[in-house]
């Protein structure tokens, strides 16, 4: 964006300016932030959510050219509109005519004597007819202007959040819950707000200029030129202005998306913002974006404000010029002086719409940024599924992890040679010290993220040749983070299988020992549950959760600390329900207490990305390795 836009940056905290740079591509700091990032991934896994630098979806024309091609999808409501513009194109070029007659009749009546001509009442209601008519097609073309451009919206709309569901999570890692909201709502607006009052009235401007120069060319050649001598200068003006507009616009779009980033940041973490008594500092923040965004605002609109005041002192030096020629033309009997009216009120429907285009621009400006903001977002490949294999069924859910290589960032391994078979039904935990690996190995068994080097199967059939569709069917997830929707306490349940029934919902809750506490609940399993699940306590959440997973009922279900979030009581009825629904399903457990994990068959211990060791628990301690290790310092832990 160049000097003026590394300016907009000074008065931002620091890690705002980085990324407000971090967003300009081609940057040292673009380079050095998506390193940062893929080194985090490298060492936290996938869970990490920062912004990053997104490719660009090119030039403003082309990001134009794309917004017409979606509009393109509705050329019956183009077609009407355009019509409809062009019928008062032309319906504006007539009217000069009537006043031209109406001054005409009146000058040649003033030389006879005669009063008032009988002609002047004919031209006189004409030219009412001619402005009723431009009326109401004024209204009808922002009728269906605005229909047509909520038409485009809904569609966008539609096709970016059937894009987003469809990116992988490698992508939306890097972007902030609130740049992505910004993407997905405001620069989608900007887009209609284009459609709506921009390209609609930009195109019977532009139709307007060019039938008033012809009709002024038929009326005087000379009169014309006089006019269209502001023509370069509006143009240079127009350029000069054009690229810092733009500049402005893409920042306080930026700004906007890091201002909605803090909200969702600071809403979702309130209490550990004061726990830790930082109420000033998040405030401080906001104050110093919001400053920043009316800064930037201000600015954006200002620039594009000088447009049209420059624009007007241009057509009005315009206008002073036409009336001293005109009437020196007039004098020598060159033209009637109802040419000269008649040529005034053409230049008007050549300024004017020239004056528009000049007030609109900042508005196109700001839509085009916009534009390239969602299609940046539209361009992102999606996630690849080649997979034409279904799995045979029923299935029995073996497992084969064959020499597993893998990397978030190129140079930096995560897994090294990673193999192990898991028999059908059989129960496999994870244990190792953060950043070993033990999540990333689920990612990739569910396709979160593909191998690089190596193979996994799933009854023998390579995952990559699987319908992720299919492939995430078979296997149930539980997080140690838990994630409920708005909804209701059913509702969030039957999640995990949509067709399933209430009785079948009641009893997946009971399976887990959740219906005791929801039972209690004011309205039972209709309770509607706040955002995330706020309204209940974290070892509630994660029962729920739970008992989504089982009534999805899947051959193969991934354990990721499922119990870390509940006390010791619930657990061991968690626990009891966890033995009745493992039963006949391979499993997968990671777990760093090890108290959960002793009735697994296979303990696998993980250390930077290699098997350290693995076999059952009493193999394990009768070792006295790496697991022996850990567990005595669990336990010691414990018992201090």
């Amino acid at each position: 964006m160049g000097r003026l836009a590394k300016s907009l940056q000074l008065h931002l905290p620091q890690r705002y300016r980085r990324l407000m740079e971090a967003y300009r591509p081609g940057s040292k700091e673009a380079r050095l932030a998506n390193a940062g990032r893929a080194n985090a991934a490298a060492h936290h896994g996938p869970g990490g959510r920062m912004s990053a630098p997104l490719q660009r979806a090119g030039s403003p024309w082309q990001s134009f050219l794309r917004v017409v091609a979606v509009a393109g999808e509705h050329r019956m409501w183009i077609a009407l509109v355009f019509a409809l513009v062009s019928f008062g194109a032309v319906l504006s070029v007539v009217q000069p005519v009537f006043i031209r007659r109406a001054v005409d009749c009146i000058a040649n009546g003033a030389k006879t004597g005669e009063g008032l001509p009988g002609g002047l009442l004919r031209e006189l209601s004409f030219l009412v007819v001619c402005y009723a008519l431009g009326a109401l097609l004024s209204f009808l073309q922002g009728w269906l202007g605005s229909r047509l451009a909520q038409s485009v919206l809904m569609a966008l709309r539609n096709r970016l959040c059937r894009h987003l569901l469809q990116l992988p999570l490698s992508y939306l890692d890097r972007m902030t819950t609130g740049e992505i909201l910004s993407r997905a709502t405001n620069d989608v607006e900007l887009v209609s707000n284009m459609l709506s009052r921009g390209l609609v009235q930009f195109f019977g401007n532009a139709l307007m200029m060019v039938c008033a120069v012809g009709a002024m060319l038929w009326l005087s050649p000379m009169l014309t030129l006089v006019t269209l001598l502001v023509i370069p200068l509006c143009v240079l003006v127009s350029r000069v202005m054009a690229r810092n507009i733009r500049a402005c616009f893409l920042s306080q779009q930026t700004i906007l998306g890091l201002l909605n980033s803090h909200i969702e940041e600071t809403a979702s973490s309130l209490r550990v913002v004061k726990a830790f008594n930082h109420e000033a500092s998040a405030l401080e923040d906001f104050r110093a974006l919001n400053q920043e965004m009316r800064r930037v605002g201000i600015l954006a609109r200002a620039m594009g404000g000088c447009v049209g005041p420059m624009m007007n002192l241009m057509s009005n030096l315009g206008y002073a010029v036409l009336v001293g020629v005109g009437g020196w033309l007039a004098s020598r009997g060159s033209i009637t002086v109802g040419v000269i009216a008649a040529f005034i009120q053409y230049s008007r429907h050549f300024m004017r719409p020239a004056m528009d285009i000049a007030n609109q621009y900042n508005d196109i400006q700001s839509a085009l940024a916009g534009a390239e903001r969602v299609f940046e977002v539209l361009e992102q490949p999606p996630e690849e599924d080649a997979g034409k294999t279904c799995l045979p069924r029923p299935v029995r859910g073996e497992l084969d992890f064959e020499n597993i290589d893998f990397q978030y960032k190129e140079g930096e391994p995560v897994l090294h040679g990673f193999t192990l078979h898991v028999a059908p039904g059989r129960k496999v935990a994870l244990v190792g010290t953060t950043g070993s690996g033990k999540t990333t190995i689920v990612s990739l068994l569910m396709r979160f993220y593909e191998v690089a080097h190596g193979k996994i199967r799933l009854d023998g059939v390579p995952l990559r040749d699987i319908p992720r569709a299919d492939l995430r069917t078979s296997i149930a997830m539980v997080l140690q983070d838990t994630w409920l929707f708005s909804g209701t306490v059913r509702e969030n349940i039957r999640y995990g299988r949509l067709e399933a029934t209430d009785e079948q919902v009641e009893a997946a809750a009971r399976t887990v020992g959740a219906d005791h506490f929801i039972s209690r609940l004011p309205q039972g399993y209709d309770t509607p549950l706040t955002d995330n699940g706020g309204n209940l306590s974290q070892g509630q959440r994660q029962l729920l959760c739970i008992a989504r997973a089982v009534l999805a009922d899947p051959p193969v279900l991934i354990l990721d600390e499922a119990t870390s979030s509940i006390d010791t009581r619930t657990e061991l009825l968690v626990q009891r329900a966890m033995i009745h629904l493992m039963k006949g399903r391979t499993c997968i457990v990671i777990a760093h207490r090890l108290s959960t994990i002793r009735d697994a068959d296979t303990i696998l211990v993980l250390e930077q990305g290699r098997i350290a060791e693995q076999g059952s628990r009493e193999e394990l301690l009768a070792a006295k390795g790496a697991y022996w290790r850990l567990e005595q310092s669990q336990n010691t832990g414990a018992t201090q």
